[in-house]
């Protein structure tokens, strides 16, 4: 089961809780999972840190670590996800960094996306997902992948992936 419905139930019988932090999605995370209704039982909140700064400073993603590789980085996207998790104390932390374009950043090809899971027990799973499409289409797989990252996590099913899609579907 997957997509917001999916991990919102999951999270519901569990007795568990979401928050997100969205870098290229700018908020999507959020909007698709505050879109079902009872969402309020397990979601706790969101942080969109576009500046990469605010991943430092409200996130606490390593400074030199950004310094040393920029944004969009597997490591990134598994501190912004505990970062997150710590700052809204819930149980699960989801997140999204990468480059939705039109432009190459970090020295990273437009669709480079990288989203990540930090769960309960220190817990953490990260997925590079390597997307074609336009900038919107980009951003909204991105959106699936996290969603289906943590599914995956939530039901025992998890999985280093390495993957490239075609957006469009």
């Amino acid at each position: 089961m997957s997509g917001a419905a999916g991990v919102l139930s999951l999270l519901a019988e569990r007795g568990e809780s979401l928050a997100v932090a969205e870098s290229l999605t700018g908020g999507l995370v959020a909007a698709e999972l505050t879109s079902v209704p009872g969402a309020s039982r397990s979601f706790r909140g969101s942080v969109t840190a576009y500046a990469t700064a605010l991943k430092r400073d409200l996130l606490s993603v390593d400074g030199a670590l950004l310094a040393a590789h920029g944004a969009v980085h597997p490591e990134v996207a598994a501190q912004m996800a505990a970062g997150v998790r710590a700052l809204m104390e819930a149980g699960w932390g989801i997140a999204t960094t990468g480059v939705a374009g039109p432009d190459p950043q970090d020295g990273q090809p437009v669709g480079t996306v990288f989203v990540a899971v930090a769960g309960p027990g220190g817990s953490r799973k990260v997925a590079r997902l390597r997307l074609n499409g336009d900038r919107s289409v980009i951003r909204r797989e991105s959106v699936r992948g996290v969603l289906e990252l943590l599914a995956g996590e939530l039901s025992g099913n998890g999985r280093a992936q390495d993957t490239e899609q075609n957006g469009g579907n």
